[in-house]
């Protein structure tokens, strides 16, 4: 058995916002709730980058239009003892999808991470 980091993108609606900084303070915060109210603050949440199709640059992903925003969020937790990277994230995904019902999730990286030897 081994133990994995498992990223997951969400995509997170936002409603009745106008700036961008407001959509993700929003969406983090919601997220955060909604997973520290299931039991799940172990589940990292951050905003998620995707680049600009003309220069290729990174930037936030978040979109706003007509006071309502769709954030991209990175959901990151540690899966112990899993069987296989596929093992890892049918666990992650139902740890966080049971959360947050109705979020789109994607995979975005699953890592095996190496045992230290401190005791």
């Amino acid at each position: 058995m081994t133990d994995y980091a498992v990223a997951l993108e969400a995509a997170w609606l936002v409603r009745d916002v106008s700036a961008v900084d407001d959509a993700i303070g929003v969406a983090v915060s919601e997220a955060g709730k909604r997973l520290n109210s299931a039991g799940k603050s172990y589940v990292d949440v951050s905003v998620g980058a995707t680049s600009c199709p003309a220069c290729g640059e990174a930037f936030e992903a978040a979109f706003v239009t007509a006071e309502t925003a769709l954030v991209g969020l990175i959901l990151e937790l540690d899966i112990f003892n899993a069987e296989s990277t596929d093992h890892a994230t049918r666990i992650a995904k139902k740890e966080i999808g049971g959360a947050l019902r109705q979020v789109p999730l994607a995979v975005l990286a699953v890592e095996a991470v190496e045992e230290s030897d401190t005791v």
